[in-house]
């Protein structure tokens, strides 16, 4: 269920879009309506009183910040581009926690989905203050993260300006499930490497 609500948002948006473009309703409109729609299972979610938590609220940040967006004045390619201002956000948002947040943010989503489980350690607390290697797996995968978003919101910056824009909501869906399974296998493999995942890794000496 963690996923489920920003997916069906997302996913929900753009079928409306298509669906709205189909019957005649104009680029502006259906962009704007799929961006209201997006917001419906998370909300509905919030007045029943569950409050999301790791990577759903994560996603449902982004959903948030995606129809802020499409409030602001702009033409059609503007609108098919805020993503791109959502994508780059959180890419900015991985980075800035590398350097002010406690803890930086790959280490924050993660720790309340696998922590003690799935073949990962428990202790995060206890690991973050006693390893090197804990702290720099964390870091090196929030830079990932970080670069990946960024790069996602520029080929969608790209997308918006030069595609025919029924081409784009596509395209933008399909490219949200291509970063996100790169990247997670990406950080995986560095996961994997530094010895967090499926084997016990030697504490180093106090």
């Amino acid at each position: 269920m963690t996923l489920l609500r920003p997916v069906v948002g997302i996913v929900g948006s753009t079928a409306l879009y298509y669906l709205l473009r189909h019957l005649g309703v104009s680029v502006y409109a259906a962009l704007v309506v799929g961006a209201v729609l997006s917001l419906v299972p998370a909300c509905v979610a919030l007045v029943r009183g569950s409050r999301p938590g790791g990577l759903e609220a994560f996603f449902t940040v982004l959903l948030f910040a995606s129809f802020a967006i499409s409030l602001v004045p702009g033409d059609e390619r503007f609108l098919l581009a805020k993503d791109a201002l959502v994508t780059g956000g959180v890419g900015a948002w991985f980075l800035a926690s590398l350097r002010w947040a406690d803890r930086p943010l790959a280490y924050q989503f993660a720790r309340p989905m696998v922590e003690g489980r799935l073949g990962w350690p428990g202790d995060w607390e206890g690991l973050w203050q006693r390893e090197a290697w804990w702290r720099r797996m964390w870091r090196t995968s929030s830079i990932l993260w970080a670069v990946g978003t960024l790069v996602d919101a520029a080929a969608r910056v790209v997308m918006a300006y030069t595609l025919p824009p029924d081409a784009v909501p596509g395209l933008n869906l399909a490219l949200y499930v291509g970063t996100a399974v790169l990247l997670n296998v990406v950080t995986t493999v560095v996961y994997v490497r530094a010895g967090a995942v499926g084997r016990r890794r030697e504490r180093t000496p106090a």
